[in-house]
């Protein structure tokens, strides 16, 4: 479920030098993946067994369901859309690309022929932030727009997957599809993507996706279990998202939400 809707993570980080989404300065994950440039035979075993739970039990970034629509053939390209006064577009989007708008528009200009399919953040569709493109846009673009669609079931239909920084940028690795970063998201930099966002000076090593796997997902995030209440290894975690055991949000939190989304336009008084 979404964050901006008051679904509690399942994961969160903490960063004694820096953090996963401002590429200016040097983060503990950066300090992690260049470690994992050379894995033992038992993290590399334990990376593809996590990268196989995920893709087999179709995780994503919020497990939405969703029916994909049909598509026509071709040369597809998914382009995310994301909260453009999010921190990672604000700290990671590279000049002049850092709309949605804009993306669309260069995906466009390097890709005349290509089925653009455009997915916007759950969050702005849901109305809770900013990001939206009008339909006049699309349709002059050609882009196709995929509101709902589940990203597990959306991805692999893709050839390409072009974007700022969304994390669905690493999804699509994890799913073998190429990805182009206009931005600087942590998973650019290592030799695994194609960058187009500009240099990041502190990202000099050359991993493998199992080595970005384990420093990303085992080595950084610290998980919780709701079912015993304790801190968990991300393999529980897995586990819980792929059987369904997880919590509902209760009423309060629920009518928080739509209270939050109420007063959206608001958002920079208290995003300051």
């Amino acid at each position: 479920g979404l964050g901006a809707e008051l679904f509690a993570p399942l994961s969160l980080v903490l960063d004694d030098l820096g953090i996963y989404y401002d590429p200016s300065g040097q983060s503990r994950l950066d300090k992690w993946i260049t470690a994992r440039s050379a894995l033992s035979d038992a993290q590399m075993l334990r990376a593809r067994a996590l990268h196989h739970a995920l893709v087999t039990g179709e995780i994503t970034k919020y497990n939405l369901g969703g029916a994909v629509p049909d598509l026509p053939s071709g040369h597809r390209i998914l382009v995310p859309g994301q909260v453009e006064d999010d921190a990672s577009i604000l700290l990671g989007a590279s000049a002049p690309i850092r709309t949605n708008l804009s993306l669309l528009q260069t995906v466009r200009e390097a890709n005349p022929k290509a089925v653009l399919v455009y997915k916007p953040h759950p969050d702005v569709v849901a109305g809770l932030r900013d990001g939206h493109v009008r339909q006049a846009d699309l349709a002059r673009l050609d882009a196709i727009c995929v509101t709902n669609a589940d990203p597990a079931a959306l991805i692999p239909q893709m050839q390409e997957i072009w974007t700022m920084t969304s994390l669905m940028g690493f999804e699509a690795l994890l799913r073998g599809i190429p990805v182009t970063c206009l931005g600087r998201p942590f998973y650019a930099g290592w030799g695994l993507t194609r960058d187009q966002g500009g240099a990041i000076p502190h990202r000099t090593a050359k991993v493998s996706l199992e080595g970005m796997i384990h420093a990303a997902l085992i080595d950084y995030p610290r998980y919780f279990d709701f079912k015993t209440g304790y801190a968990c290894p991300v393999e529980v975690a897995v586990e819980r998202l792929a059987t369904g055991e997880i919590p509902r949000t209760r009423l309060a939190h629920r009518s928080l939400a739509k209270l939050q989304g109420y007063f959206a336009g608001y958002a920079n008084l208290w995003r300051r």
